[in-house]
């Protein structure tokens, strides 16, 4: 709900255009929401004047990484939930992804081409937005006061210094993994199989959306021991920060211990080999198809730091990728993040200087579909302060409501303050939403099995954040 507030920097931003610093997934999106108000935007993007270490193209919303949303089930998946609270506030991401979505089981993956290309057409479309390519190096200009910082993971050295020396915050960094994408006509599908896990249909599949790669006990055991025996990068003592846990190198799994891969990316359960129905297999490989035509496959959790001849050594010795070719092998790139809590606040505006508002990544949400539903958020936010008022975050019984705290309230050190042992990069997940209440079903004979509980409790608090979001649309 919008409110009328006087704080003495609103008034310069009135009526001045928003200029979003970052073309990806959030200030994508944070443009589209704000000029979608009746604010005139100014998005800036550096590529392809400057690239990234992972960025390929100069297209909006490019996807570096995995092409998936994750799970698409907004009744009992905190992800699916961000997705349908998205699409109920007109999300452009949402929207393309829905329309260049592939088959991928219960996920929503989607073809990263054809998505970026769509959401670059309807962005630079839009009357109210001007786009304008190019790097900026430092800190914005101070005629500029109403500004979105929205560049990710992979800020610009020079901004990412600028930030640092308004925050105070030496540590900002840490690294995140690219999985290798494999062609596939180079995959032996005599050996490997189609199937989702559990057979599970999701938007756009068909139940036999993944290819599977079965290993046996003796060859699981000699992948392992590749893994921990190939040669790595590696990086000076600077460099050496903690990797957030959602998203491991593979080889970083397999040394907390032997069977961490098969209770990970390898693990077996759910998935049948047609050719041997009566053996399960110690381990399976998955690859999720990575563009409409379905050429290309990547590793699903086969980020990795591997230096690239290993990486093709290795992963050959996979059953069904002997023979397999890459379209690109897989590789670590630098990220930065604020210690959002003690730094910004509940408008997601920096406290240092409040014409700044971050969203995405940096903030402190880890995935793709979190750092887009920050842009729609800072968006708002922005578009209300451009029209002299603000704009209350939703409720945290939503799952953007619930991000949000996380992200400005985040987690307590032992002294009562925000710290940086304390705060870490958060996917979304039901945990962050206040419990909600349930009866047990009418009729129902015996004891409320556990896992139906939890499945009902998911669908309450999911129900609850629809009704919320809207409410606050």
């Amino acid at each position: 709900m919008a409110r009328q507030v006087a704080p003495c920097y609103l008034p310069r931003m009135q009526n001045q255009p928003i200029h979003i610093i970052g073309g990806g997934l959030a200030g994508s999106e944070a443009a589209w929401q704000a000029a979608n108000a009746g604010a005139q935007v100014v998005l800036h993007e550096m590529r392809p004047q400057r690239m990234t270490e992972a960025h390929q193209t100069a297209g909006l919303a490019e996807l570096v990484c995995s092409n998936s949303f994750r799970s698409d089930d907004h009744e009992h998946n905190a992800v699916g939930l961000l997705h349908e609270e998205m699409r109920r506030c007109n999300s452009v991401i949402m929207a393309m992804a829905d329309k260049h979505k592939l088959p991928a089981g219960g996920a929503l993956a989607v073809d990263r081409v054809g998505f970026s290309d769509a959401v670059t057409a309807a962005i630079q479309s839009h009357p109210n937005i001007t786009f304008v390519p190019g790097e900026i190096a430092g800190l914005p200009p101070a005629e500029w006061q109403n500004v979105i910082i929205a560049t990710g993971p992979l800020t610009s050295p020079a901004l990412a210094e600028a930030i640092k020396g308004l925050t105070g915050e030496e540590e900002l960094a840490f690294f995140d993994a690219i999985a290798p994408i494999v062609h596939y006509e180079s995959i032996d599908m005599d050996i490997a199989w189609k199937q989702s896990r559990y057979d599970k249909v999701g938007p756009g599949g068909t139940g036999a959306d993944y290819i599977n790669c079965p290993l046996d006990e003796a060859q699981y055991n000699t992948f392992v021991d590749a893994l921990l025996a190939g040669e790595k990068h590696v990086y000076h003592e600077w460099e050496n920060v903690p990797y957030f846990d959602g998203c491991l190198p593979v080889e970083v799994m397999a040394e907390r211990g032997r069977e961490t891969l098969r209770f990970g990316p390898l693990k077996p359960v759910g998935l049948t080999n047609p050719r041997n129905p009566t053996v399960k297999p110690y381990g399976i490989v998955q690859l999720r198809q990575d563009n409409a035509l379905g050429t290309l496959w990547n590793m699903v959790g086969f980020q990795t730091k591997l230096k690239y001849g290993k990486q093709a050594e290795i992963f050959r010795m996979i059953p069904g990728l002997q023979n397999a070719q890459f379209a690109r092998l897989g590789g670590l790139h630098h990220n930065t993040f604020l210690n959002s809590p003690k730094v910004l606040d509940r408008q997601m505006r920096l406290k240092a200087q409040p014409r700044l508002r971050f969203a995405g990544q940096i903030t402190g949400v880890e995935g793709y579909v979190e750092s887009a539903a920050m842009g729609l958020m800072a968006g708002r936010m922005a578009a209300a302060n451009f029209k002299g008022s603000e704009v209350d975050a939703p409720a945290a019984t939503t799952a953007m409501g619930a991000l949000i705290e996380h992200i400005t309230g985040g987690h307590l050190a032992a002294e009562g303050e925000p710290g940086p042992r304390s705060f870490q990069p958060m996917n979304v997940n039901f945990g962050l939403l206040p419990p909600v209440t349930i009866s047990k079903p009418e009729g129902l004979v015996g004891r409320w099995k556990s896992t139906e509980k939890t499945l009902a409790k998911k669908k309450a608090a999911s129900d609850r954040a629809l009704r919320d979001i809207l409410a606050w649309a």
